[in-house]
């Protein structure tokens, strides 16, 4: 017996991204409540305002974890969700990268930086799909 229902089963894509979306909503919880051991974990330096913006990033991370999720549990999940998911997620590679370049993150965030790049390009593929199923009426 699964908790998914059956459309969301059947779907590959939904079901990486429903996944995707449910680890970003935890590791933003995680960032939200202990900023400083993570960005310890980035080799970051972590000073109160770092820290504080750092837990900021946290929430946010959670609200759109959330709304992914929520999107893909739906029967019919609206595209631009999708566009808009991966658009955040282009973002946070493209300054995590910068950051990792600029000497404010260590290599280890390149891991974060890619991930967040692969998954925007699924985000987008699953837009596109949905674009063309006709749900963008």
């Amino acid at each position: 017996m699964s908790l998914l229902p059956p459309y969301v089963r059947r779907d590959l894509l939904r079901v990486v991204l429903l996944l995707i979306g449910a680890v970003t909503v935890l590791t933003g919880l995680v960032q939200l409540c202990a900023p400083g051991p993570v960005l310890r974990l980035l080799s970051a330096d972590s000073p109160g305002i770092g820290r504080h913006l750092f837990a900021t990033v946290g929430m946010f991370m959670i609200v759109v974890g959330g709304l992914l999720v929520q999107a893909l549990l739906s029967p019919a999940p609206p595209w631009y969700v999708l566009l808009w998911t991966g658009l955040q997620k282009f973002g946070a590679f493209a300054l995590v990268g910068i950051g990792v370049v600029r000497d404010l993150f260590g290599a280890i965030a390149l891991l974060v930086a890619f991930f967040d790049l692969a998954t925007a390009l699924l985000c987008w593929l699953m837009a596109r799909r949905l674009w063309h199923a006709g749900t963008h009426a």
